[in-house]
């Protein structure tokens, strides 16, 4: 069996699903089938059981489950030791971050650091799913969670400031006293967020009328006159069409994290990427 079998399989076994698992390895569905047929085959056993709600292991495969994790273990170890020991300002440098922070904050100072390090190639994920750092989805990540993941350098990189905006062709007035007003949110899972708690408490009487997991879908929107908007203050800033609202009691802040696995601490392109970014940090605030 060769590793690349036992990373499909861990795929399918994560995801449950072959959609699931194309989506983490880059494969297409009847590749992974036609894969997952040929190691079972080899096997002379069956590793999955197709059942109603994706797959589930068989007995086989519960027994086989805890070598593979243990051998990805053992092979992402040893590629972040392998990552980590290069003397030379070059190579790859994969950064997570959420899609308005990314565009607007990271593509700046990326663009920055590739002009000081012309060795170094900086890809820049913005997947709402929040990535692995142990399994080198990515190198460093952005977040507004803390890390759980063993293994795992985090730091406070900044506390994020929200205000309230609408479109800057509203009256100064706007919103009116208790007026049943038009709010835009973020949706699904984030729809619990601090920032929608508060603009649903704040306006009782509005109503929600437009939701995205984007915040510069929400910004735009905002901007084109659609409702209220709780933004990043620095996204609001770098986009035309919004005025803040001025109120007493601001939204609440929300705290934006950095985390990179121990192993490639003293990476050199690492550390001058960190460099860069801790140096940029006051822009933030």
């Amino acid at each position: 069996m060769e590793w690349n079998d036992l990373r499909l399989m861990l795929a399918i076994h994560r995801a449950g699903t072959l959609t699931g698992a194309a989506r983490l390895t880059g494969l297409s569905q009847p590749t992974l089938s036609r894969r997952l047929r040929s190691i079972e085959a080899s096997l002379g056993q069956k590793v999955f059981q197709r059942t109603a709600n994706g797959f589930a292991l068989t007995d086989e495969g519960v027994q086989l489950m805890p070598h593979a994790f243990r051998i990805e273990e053992e092979f992402m170890a040893m590629e972040r030791q392998r990552f980590g020991a290069g003397l030379e300002l070059k190579g790859q440098i994969r950064v997570a971050s959420s899609d308005w922070f990314g565009a607007r904050v990271l593509s700046r100072w990326i663009a920055n650091f590739t002009r000081l390090h012309p060795g170094v190639e900086v890809e820049l994920l913005t997947d709402a799913r929040p990535v692995s750092l142990t399994q080198r989805e990515a190198d460093i990540a952005f977040r507004i969670t803390p890390f759980n993941e063993a293994g795992i350098v985090q730091r406070l990189f900044s506390e994020m400031q929200y205000r309230l905006y609408c479109a800057d062709h509203l009256p100064d007035d706007y919103p009116p006293p208790d007026a049943a007003v038009d709010l835009i949110t973020l949706n699904g899972a984030l729809e619990h967020s601090p920032d929608v708690l508060w603009l649903k408490g704040r306006f009782p009487s509005g109503r929600v009328t437009f939701t995205s997991n984007s915040r510069e879908a929400q910004a735009s929107f905002c901007g084109q006159g659609g409702g209220l908007a709780v933004l990043p203050k620095v996204l609001a800033a770098g986009m035309t069409g919004l005025r803040e609202v001025p109120l007493a009691e601001a939204p609440p802040s929300r705290k934006l994290w950095l985390g990179y696995h121990e192993d490639l601490r003293q990476a050199p392109r690492i550390k001058a990427f960190l460099e860069l970014v801790w140096d940029k940090v006051k822009e933030l605030r």
